[in-house]
């Protein structure tokens, strides 16, 4: 299973979610503290809107504040769809992951930006499923492919402020239990609107 073939089907799975979201639903709490549905879609719909800029080279300093402020318009899961699909198709194309990237803490490879984004997706699908007190059992496939990209990584996003504290697991915690421990989320708590 290549990166490209995960990252595709993270977003199809977050858009998928994105398609239960009632009109008022979108001020619902979610498991990420700041954000209520809204303002996670705006995070995903911002992540996705920088990916084909960058991964055709261009540095933040040329992207500039394009993407800052409301991303999501009046119609935010036309503006997923729309940003989700281009971003699918950037990571999609030829050569993409043998790139370099040029992220805010520095250059990367096309499939190591490519690892981020699908892992930010299925997290980021997790969160919104328990927003909206929907099922939040992700693909197991996925959730292996992730823990297993994250587990060398997960010091250094910790250091670096970009995950919250590990939270305890149960011994005998499931993969997806431990993967959103890892991430800073705690699968036993529920978030209620």
């Amino acid at each position: 299973m290549t990166v490209s073939s995960l990252h595709a089907r993270a977003c199809a799975l977050f858009g998928g979610r994105l398609q239960l979201v009632g009109t008022h639903d979108w001020d619902r709490p979610t498991p990420c503290a700041e954000w209520d549905v809204r303002a996670l879609v705006g995070h995903v719909v911002a992540e996705d809107l920088w990916t084909p800029p960058l991964l055709a080279g261009r540095t933040i300093a040329e992207i500039g504040d394009r993407f800052d402020g409301d991303v999501c318009g009046p119609d935010p899961v036309a503006a997923f769809e729309r940003a989700a699909g281009e971003a699918v198709a950037a990571v999609g194309a030829p050569g993409a992951l043998t790139r370099t990237v040029h992220l805010s803490f520095g250059d990367v490879p096309g499939e190591e930006y490519a690892w981020q984004l699908f892992v930010d997706h299925l997290v980021h699908t997790w969160d919104l499923a328990r927003a909206l007190e929907d099922d939040d059992r992700l693909p197991a496939d996925l959730v292996d492919a992730a823990a297993a990209w994250f587990a060398e990584r997960e010091p250094a996003y910790r250091s670096a402020g970009l995950v919250g504290p590990r939270i305890p697991t149960a011994e005998g915690a499931g993969p997806q239990t431990r993967l959103l421990a890892a991430f800073g989320r705690d699968a036993g708590v529920v978030t209620r609107a």
